[in-house]
């Protein structure tokens, strides 16, 4: 038998009760073993949903806790990297909400702290299995685009109010949508076409009394004339394609929202779905292609998202199993073209990359 991995949860809010609690109970190997949850609604759901886990009301009572194995760090912006820090100095493996970091020196710090302690660090990057990126990087990877010249993403909301006593929304570092749904963008390019060379950046606070950034746009610039435009906005009630790529032979764009967020917020649970992460017909991406000399359309089926996948990787490191897929250095570079990008707002010129 193969030892089960506790994990002990810092955060019990959207992102815990969302994105982990479920994903993790999901995972064979893994073990919700203690949750802090400092309200007491969050701590009513938490014996509602997860009578088996242990409820405590501090992170230091799951940092230094002698029976936590993997601590997953899922608080707002400001904690990732002092509760981080503790729990690998604690000697747990450790997970972080991303973005990663608020600065590339707390980041840089982590990684050269995880590999001092010979512990596991990794960040929660899971937009890497949303069912339509997924279908991107295949399409990307097929071929039949011919050269890809430029590449389209969005991520938008639509909320036309500010929040009371929102973190994501107050003058605070690592505030922001891009923070919040740049980081996802940005990892996403990087994995599809490497690391860019510069960066220009359109930042702004559009909504009245907004003091974090609700509107952005990311020109990424690499060579070959491949153009990057990634942009995300909290006005945008209208839904415009997900996802464009175009090239020498063609073009792939794909509307539509992957499901798993949507359904992790109304409860549930992915093992209890053997469908799980599968997309409605209606939102498949249209793919329109000249071959042999002749146009060709087909609506392609998606990919099936797949949220656990982190967590079962996260597992399979730890136990030397596989390789770790989002590594802390990736997750750095995020923060560090995040930090160029306002510097470019800041400065209003494009900020050559240096990694």
């Amino acid at each position: 038998m193969e030892k089960t991995i506790n994990v002990g949860l810092i955060g019990f809010g959207a992102a815990g009760q969302v994105f982990h609690a479920p994903i993790i109970l999901s995972v064979d190997g893994l073990r919700l073993h203690k949750v802090s949850a400092r309200k007491p609604e969050q701590q009513q759901l938490l014996r509602e949903r997860y009578p088996d886990a242990i409820g405590v009301g501090s992170a230091e009572e799951i940092i230094n806790a002698d029976d936590i194995d993997l601590v997953v760090v899922a608080t707002s912006n400001d904690m990732h990297y002092p509760f981080a820090k503790a729990a690998l100095l604690a000697g747990k493996h450790v997970v972080v909400e991303k973005p990663f970091t608020n600065t590339c020196s707390e980041a840089d710090e982590l990684i050269e702290l995880a590999a001092s302690q010979g512990r596991l660090l990794s960040v929660h990057h899971n937009s890497r299995w949303h069912s339509d990126f997924m279908t991107v990087k295949k399409i990307n990877q097929s071929g039949r685009l011919g050269r890809v010249v430029a590449f389209e993403a969005r991520f938008d909301r639509f909320r036309n109010t500010l929040r009371e006593n929102a973190w994501r929304e107050a003058d605070l570092p690592g505030s922001g949508i891009l923070f919040d749904l740049g980081a996802h963008l940005i990892d996403q390019a990087v994995q599809l076409f490497g690391l860019p060379t510069a960066v220009n950046a359109d930042l702004r606070k559009q909504r009245p009394g907004a003091q974090a950034v609700d509107d952005f746009e990311l020109i990424l610039h690499y060579p070959r004339h491949l153009k990057v435009s990634l942009k995300g906005a909290m006005l945008v009630k209208e839904p415009t394609p997900r996802y464009a790529l175009y090239g020498m032979e063609g073009a792939f764009v794909k509307p539509g929202l992957d499901p798993q967020e949507a359904m992790l917020k109304a409860g549930a649970i992915p093992r209890d779905y053997p469908d799980w992460g599968e997309e409605a017909e209606e939102i498949r991406g249209k793919l329109n292609v000249l071959e042999n000399g002749s146009d060709h359309i087909e609506y392609v089926v998606s990919e099936r998202g797949d949220y656990p996948a982190f967590y079962r990787n996260i597992r399979d490191a730890i136990g030397g199993k596989a390789e770790l897929i989002v590594k802390p250095e990736e997750a750095r570079n995020v923060i560090y073209i995040i930090e160029m990008a306002e510097k470019s707002w800041d400065e209003g010129r494009t900020v050559e990359l240096s990694f």
